[in-house]
């Protein structure tokens, strides 16, 4: 049954809405609806922060609680004491190296927090004195549970069978399982999306888009794996929250959609087009070389010139991609950004928000959340 059919007023918990889809997807959605009641629950673990929540913490319905997943008693409350309707579920790790690291996180995170998730949901929503309320439990996923593909295979559908090659990728994956099961077991309202790989403003700096545009910026050498030739389908940050959207009003209950961008680049030609697109920049505006003097163009040298490749991580996937057929013929959704728009414009935000990621860098973001939050 559709979203809009059973709810006369959406009010949200959003999991980890201090990290980078998430907080993109509270400013999309108080941005589409101003008045609506949005609580955010967050750690505030390493690639939390709440300074990417900034200009929404005067709205007269947004709250911020630091907290974790793992608390169901406090999730419960939550859902009670805000008489909240729907969760959408950002909150997870998400780095594919520190999966291969540390996975003791991944598996506390992803899925006992999901499972701890559920269960609140599932006491408030369905176990409650009224009995089962109207509700939505939304849970975002990642193409990384499908597994690789080889150059010639077709791309993942809702259907492909799940073959997940890292700590990460198996972790998102039994959560996806969790999800599915509480639906069919309890009937708990849920929906999942399976995305690829996005990229905008917020983005942690540790991964390939960010890190590249602020290394660059910073003069520092810009790490390739391998040959560069691992191949991802990338989506512009605000399409995947403009899916998820659609998937919350119109999708239906017990379905899993997938959300790409239809848009398959290597790493390699990805670090090479940002280059090219920095060293643009600042040949169009004589203001950025005051600004980062230690950038390549600054110092008159193609950006190029810091690329290094290095050794390759274990069981690192060559190919994702997404095959969206169902979300565009269901839905009609499909990515309004092109590739060469979507970057540019993160490249400007990077370039225009130092003040947002220089503190991560530096180690002074905790002061900073002091400062303005205790």
């Amino acid at each position: 049954m559709p979203y809009n059919d059973i709810f006369p007023e959406r009010r949200l918990l959003v999991t980890g809405g201090a990290g980078f889809i998430g907080a993109n997807f509270c400013h999309y959605w108080l941005h589409q609806h101003p008045h609506a009641t949005l609580v955010v629950l967050d750690a505030l673990t390493y690639a939390g922060n709440r300074h990417s929540l900034a200009g929404l913490e005067k709205r007269p319905g947004f709250r911020f609680v630091q907290g974790d997943i793992n608390d169901q008693n406090l999730v419960e409350r939550l859902l009670r004491d805000h008489r909240l309707n729907v969760l959408v579920h950002f909150a997870a790790e998400s780095h594919v190296d520190r999966s291969i690291h540390e996975p003791d996180a991944f598996i506390r995170s992803n899925i006992l927090g999901t499972h701890s998730l559920l269960r609140a949901a599932k006491a408030v929503w369905l176990d409650g004195p009224q009995g089962s309320v109207p509700h939505r439990f939304h849970h975002i996923s990642t193409d990384e549970v499908y597994g690789s593909l080889g150059p010639e295979d077709p791309p993942f559908r809702e259907d492909t069978p799940y073959a997940p090659n890292s700590p990460y990728a198996a972790s998102k994956a039994g959560a996806d399982h969790l999800v599915r099961a509480y639906h069919h077991t309890y009937g708990l309202q849920t929906t999942t999306s399976n995305c690829s790989n996005n990229y905008g403003p917020y983005h942690f700096p540790e991964k390939l888009i960010p890190l590249v545009i602020v290394n660059i910026l910073q003069g520092k050498p810009l790490p390739i794996y391998g040959d560069g030739r691992q191949i991802r389908d990338w989506l512009y940050v605000e399409d995947h929250c403009r899916g998820i959207v659609e998937i919350l009003e119109r999708g239906e209950v017990g379905q899993s959609y997938n959300i790409g961008g239809c848009n398959e680049w290597s790493n390699l030609d990805i670090v090479q087009l940002i280059c090219a697109e920095v060293d643009a920049i600042f040949a169009e505006d004589d203001a950025w070389l005051q600004r980062y003097p230690l950038a390549a163009p600054s110092r008159g040298r193609p950006s190029a010139e810091l690329i290094q490749h290095v050794r390759d991580r274990p069981g690192h996937d060559r190919r994702y991609a997404i095959d969206a057929q169902k979300i565009r013929g269901a839905l009609g959704f499909a990515p309004q950004f092109s590739f060469a728009e979507g970057i540019r414009q993160t490249i400007r935000w990077y370039l225009e928000h130092s003040d947002w990621w220089q503190p991560i860098l530096d180690g002074s973001y905790r002061d900073w959340i002091e400062r303005h939050y205790a």
